[in-house]
C-alpha cells in the first residue's frame, strides 16, 4: 500500500454471523463495513453517540440535518471468512475524494491466518436532510481526510 494512513478498527465477529458452514454470511459482512466505518469516522451527527472518540469525526461533526448516505458498495470477496473468536481487523482509508462524494476502502483479514477474505469500498455522499440536496465536500473536511487518501480497490 502506499503511504497514507489506515485507521484499523476491531471489530467483534458474532456467532450469528455465522452461515451453516461456519464462514461470516455474506449480508452480514456489510454490517462488520457498517461497522468500521463508524469506528474509523464517528457515528451519524445527532445519534446521540456519546463517549465515542473516533480518529476522524468526519461523520459526527456535520451540521444538524445533514446525513451521509450510502450510494454503492463494491465487495470483493478473495477468500472465506470463518468465524473465529476474535475480533477482526478492519482497515479503512478514503480510496477516492471527489467532489460532493467519497469513497471508503476497506480489508478485511482473517484474524487468526491474516490472509485477506473481503476488499470492499462505499460510496458515499452527504446530503441535506430536508430537501434531499446533494451537498459538496466542505474545506474541513477534505482537511479531515487528507492523511488518510489512498489507492482504490477497484480501478
Amino acid at each position: 500500500m502506499d503511504a497514507h494512513q489506515i485507521i484499523t478498527c476491531e471489530i467483534p465477529m458474532r456467532w450469528g454471523d455465522m452461515d451453516a458452514y461456519g464462514h461470516i454470511n455474506n449480508v452480514q459482512v456489510v454490517r462488520l463495513l457498517e461497522e468500521a466505518r463508524i469506528h474509523a469516522f464517528g457515528p451519524p451527527g445527532g445519534t446521540a453517540a456519546l463517549g465515542q472518540d473516533p480518529p476522524v469525526p468526519l461523520f459526527s461533526s456535520v451540521a444538524a440535518g445533514v446525513q451521509a448516505l450510502v450510494v454503492e458498495h463494491r465487495i470483493k470477496y478473495t477468500a472465506t471468512l470463518d468465524y473465529r473468536n476474535l475480533p477482526l481487523k478492519i482497515r479503512v482509508w478514503i480510496a477516492n475524494l471527489g467532489a460532493a462524494s467519497l469513497d471508503i476502502a476497506y480489508r478485511i483479514h482473517d484474524p487468526h491466518t491474516d490472509r485477506l477474505c473481503v476488499k470492499a469500498q462505499t460510496t458515499l455522499a452527504f446530503v441535506e436532510g430536508g430537501s434531499g440536496s446533494l451537498l459538496r465536500i466542505t474545506p474541513e473536511q477534505k482537511r479531515q481526510v487528507a492523511p488518510y487518501i489512498g489507492p482504490s480497490l477497484f480501478p
